[in-house]
């Protein structure tokens, strides 16, 4: 069973300029969040090897860290086990002038946990009715949620695990858990389903990302996330650099007396 294919890829240099105006707007929109004190929360979810992770390095790669932050949960503690659910997501939602971005979310409960048997069918059903609940708590109190889900066809996908099994700086990507994937797909549709049926509301609609080809995602979401907030370019303070101030007679003391990084790179010049 396959996922629906999306857009075709752009060629990379009309990707990289089409990229890097993206990444211009979104540093006005950080910009226009601290200025005007607002909230902005992004939920990323989809299939294992959909892409996630990548657009969330786009996104965030041109953005001042100290106001926008990936928060990437690990598995709960025992500790966390016995608190409300949503609790320990609501300790990492933003302040005035903030963006979060979950890399996954309060929905594993409903994907992964409920797939994979991590939660009782109880605790899946709960969640299920608190969580538009939830979100709408979240907006009525000025919080800018947008729910992104990433779309990946089976077939890309099990490419997508091949080329993590074969290179070892992403092998890290791959868990026993997202092997399983493979096997439970259509569970996984099931859950996605259901979980978009009692999900997407009104206040706190779901988008849904084509992302068999990486390129057109990554653009695709970012347009898309600008087009919803109705952000501008606030006013800048005029800059100048000052003049350099004439020097007062400092010398830099002699190399030998430090310790240089080894010059790697003129090995590799050679």
């Amino acid at each position: 069973m396959t996922e629906d294919s999306g857009p075709r890829r752009p060629p990379r240099r009309v990707y990289e300029k089409e990229l890097r105006r993206l990444q211009t707007e979104l540093v006005k929109l950080q910009e226009w969040a601290r200025a005007e004190g607002a909230r902005l929360v992004v939920v990323f979810e989809g299939r294992d090897a959909a892409g996630k992770g990548g657009v969330i390095k786009r996104v965030t790669e041109r953005l001042n860290p100290r106001a926008a932050r990936t928060v990437a949960l690990p598995v709960p503690t025992e500790r966390e086990r016995t608190q409300w659910y949503f609790q320990r997501y609501v300790e990492h939602l933003p302040a005035a002038g903030e963006i979060v971005l979950f890399d996954r979310s309060w929905y594993n409960r409903a994907g992964v946990e409920h797939v994979m048997g991590y939660c009782t069918p109880e605790e899946h059903a709960r969640f299920l009715r608190q969580c538009p609940v939830f979100e709408r708590l979240l907006v009525e109190d000025g919080v800018l949620l947008r729910k992104y889900w990433f779309s990946v066809s089976d077939e890309v996908q099990e490419r997508r695990f091949r080329k993590r099994l074969e290179d070892p700086v992403r092998r890290w990507k791959l868990s026993a858990t997202d092997l399983e994937s493979l096997t439970r797909w259509e569970a996984y549709s099931r859950a996605k389903d259901e979980m978009f049926a009692l999900t997407d509301t009104p206040e706190a609609p779901w988008y849904v990302v084509e992302s068999d080809d990486k390129r057109a995602a990554r653009i695709n979401m970012i347009a898309h996330l600008l087009s919803t907030v109705p952000y501008h370019e606030p006013p800048r303070p005029a800059l100048e650099l000052p003049p350099r101030p004439p020097s007062t007679g400092y010398r830099r003391p002699p190399r030998d007396t430090q310790r240089y990084v080894p010059d790697h790179a003129a090995g590799l010049a050679e």
